[in-house]
């Protein structure tokens, strides 16, 4: 039998509208061509991603003019943001899901309600995270390797940097309220404005005002504050979210809701896991080498927007031929996919190589993390080919109903083929050692998700095929 998932148990309505409010999809018949739906789906996801993607990388070239010890301090924070992130998207994977399909039956108040319900929850959970980190800061920081001149420098950043977390979380919820609602446009269009605010205040606050790093946090809090004030008037003015939740069967509701956000988060939550190792597998090898991996991990989610997009389009696409029994439609939009993946890819990373002494000059104006950020632009970026096959075959697992198929492939990625390959690549020859060990592990991890992706179509298409699906 397939997984237990509730997009699968739906009725065919129920089902595309859980599947979050996307543009109308073709049938196959209505319009033949793949290649046209999938750029169609893909495109007004991509400016939305490639803002927030902007303004992180904008942070970073700003903060790099500082010098190695706020850059290195910029990059101990990206395993905690990684770990709020999980949080956040894995709620609003939740949020689609519940709302849009509340609203399918037609429970427009319970809809509003539940709305009101997430915006609580969600904002409750980031906040209790962040006090914990703030009390926590100390032992996390001597876990990833942190030395102890940085600690000020850390502790001076921790405040605003975590109400700037709180604040950008906040935020995605009312957009993951919106996008329930039908409502694309909004959250694209207030990503963008953020998005050049953030940039726009950087220097001001960073440079002019004399703020210095935490100047980067306050202008991300500004900007997404901004944010809020128009997105949360708006949803109340369009009675979207409400808060009389006593009318809720409160219970029920946040077991509906922990049902789907559980194993969503999960999945979401384990590249923080191994992005705290690794920084503290770099760690070992100075400020320098960390600054320079905060910096080239911030390229990467840079580079892979396109394949972020694509895991956000194809879902729906992949439902509405799942609910036909369009097996054979599936394989080809997915080989479509794939084959786009691996050529972009390519083509980005073999850019970063050629690019690689000209962008470390730009982000950096330490000699030393010049040299260490050069490394890893002329090894780790050949891989993302791999790493975006990777996490299109997540995505692409869970939109077929096999949830446990897509948290084992995800499993397996950071820890049987990413980790160990990080460190052996160290033990042999270093931090470039290291950059090298995550070449090889984010290619054989692409080869191995699409190996089990594979198989669980054949699965698949026998259980239909049998009429036990």
């Amino acid at each position: 039998m397939l997984q237990n998932q509730n997009l699968l148990e739906s009725p065919p309505k129920a089902r595309i509208l859980t599947e979050g409010p996307q543009h109308p999809v073709q049938t196959t018949t209505q319009n033949p061509s793949l290649a046209r739906q999938l750029y169609s789906m893909t495109w007004p996801m991509l400016f939305g991603v490639l803002s927030l993607m902007t303004f992180q990388l904008a942070d970073s070239a700003f903060v790099g003019q500082l010098g190695r010890d706020p850059l290195a301090a910029l990059g101990f924070t990206l395993p905690m943001q990684q770990l709020i992130i999980g949080l956040q998207v894995g709620l609003g994977i939740a949020t689609t899901a519940i709302v849009s399909r509340t609203l399918g039956a037609g429970d427009e108040l319970r809809a509003f309600r539940l709305g009101g319900l997430i915006i609580t929850v969600g904002g409750s959970l980031v906040f209790v995270i962040c006090v914990a980190l703030w009390f926590l800061q100390g032992p996390i920081m001597t876990a990833l390797g942190a030395e102890d001149s940085l600690l000020p420098l850390i502790r001076q950043y921790w405040v605003p940097w975590l109400m700037a977390a709180w604040t950008g979380a906040f935020l995605y919820f009312g957009y993951s309220v919106c996008r329930s609602h039908g409502d694309t446009k909004l959250p694209g269009y207030m990503m963008v404005a953020t998005s050049l605010t953030n940039i726009a205040l950087d220097p001001l606050y960073i440079f002019v005002f004399g703020w210095g790093l935490p100047g980067a946090a306050w202008a991300t809090i500004t900007s997404f504050g901004i944010g809020c004030l128009v997105i949360y008037p708006k949803l109340l003015k369009r009675r979207w979210i409400r808060f009389d939740l006593r009318e809720l069967a409160l219970w029920n509701a946040l077991k509906q809701l922990n049902g789907i956000m559980a194993p969503a988060m999960v999945s979401q939550l384990m590249p923080a896991v191994s992005a705290m190792l690794a920084t503290a597998l770099v760690a070992g090898f100075g400020s320098a080498a960390v600054a320079a991996w905060g910096l080239g991990t911030r390229l990467e989610f840079f580079s892979i927007v396109v394949v972020l997009a694509l895991t956000m389009s194809m879902p729906p696409m992949i439902g509405r031929m799942l609910g036909a029994g369009d097996i054979e439609q599936i394989r080809k939009l997915v080989r479509l996919a794939v084959r786009f993946v691996v050529v972009w890819q390519l083509a980005i990373g073999l850019t970063w190589v050629v690019a690689s002494g000209l962008v470390s000059e730009l982000f950096s104006s330490d000699s030393d993390v010049q040299e260490v950020l050069a490394g890893y632009l002329v090894r780790v970026p050949l891989s993302y080919s791999g790493l975006g096959v990777c996490m299109l075959m997540v995505s692409v697992c869970n939109a077929l109903g096999l949830a446990m198929r897509a948290l084992l492939v995800s499993t397996l990625r950071l820890f049987l083929c990413f980790l160990p390959l990080l460190w052996i690549g160290s033990q042999i020859n270093g931090v470039y050692g290291l950059m090298s060990g995550a070449l090889v592990g984010n290619l054989f991890a692409g080869a191995m998700a699409y190996s089990f992706y594979r198989a669980g179509m054949t699965r698949l298409k026998a259980e239909l095929a049998s009429g036990k699906a």
